[in-house]
């Protein structure tokens, strides 16, 4: 099963930036969908970004313009660049992994988010707080 490590939360002002990485297997950076969730205290898990093992990326509408997600797969590394921060982005973001990525187009296309732990593997969050 794929293992996962963020790294790269904080505080921060609006309209600052953060990096947010996900450390990874080698085999599942390069085979693996991947994403980045979020989910506030009390509220729903939302997806926030995912790129597939084509490359295609998918944003989720609050996001667009504002973050970028990438991956190097010689770095087994996943990343989030957020800019353009608000304090409605207050969080704790996850990265994840599915072999397959039906759950995470289902979440990205419908907003049916609830965590799924039979296919897809989680990492333990990052709490990204922005004031302003």
């Amino acid at each position: 099963q794929a293992q996962l490590m963020e790294s790269g939360g904080g505080s921060v002002q609006a309209g600052g930036s953060l990096r947010l990485s996900c450390a990874a297997s080698e085999r599942t950076i390069s085979t693996y969908q991947m994403g980045w969730f979020r989910q506030e205290a009390g509220k729903e898990r939302e997806g926030v970004a995912i790129v597939q093992s084509d490359g295609t990326t998918i944003y989720g509408d609050s996001v667009k313009g504002r973050f970028t997600i990438s991956k190097d797969n010689a770095k087994r590394t996943l990343y989030l660049q957020m800019d353009s921060l608000k304090p409605e982005d207050t969080a704790m973001y996850y990265c994840a992994a599915e072999l397959g990525g039906a759950w995470f187009r289902r979440c990205m296309s419908t907003g049916a988010c609830a965590p799924n732990s039979a296919t897809v593997t989680w990492g333990q969050g990052t709490q990204v707080t922005i004031s302003s």
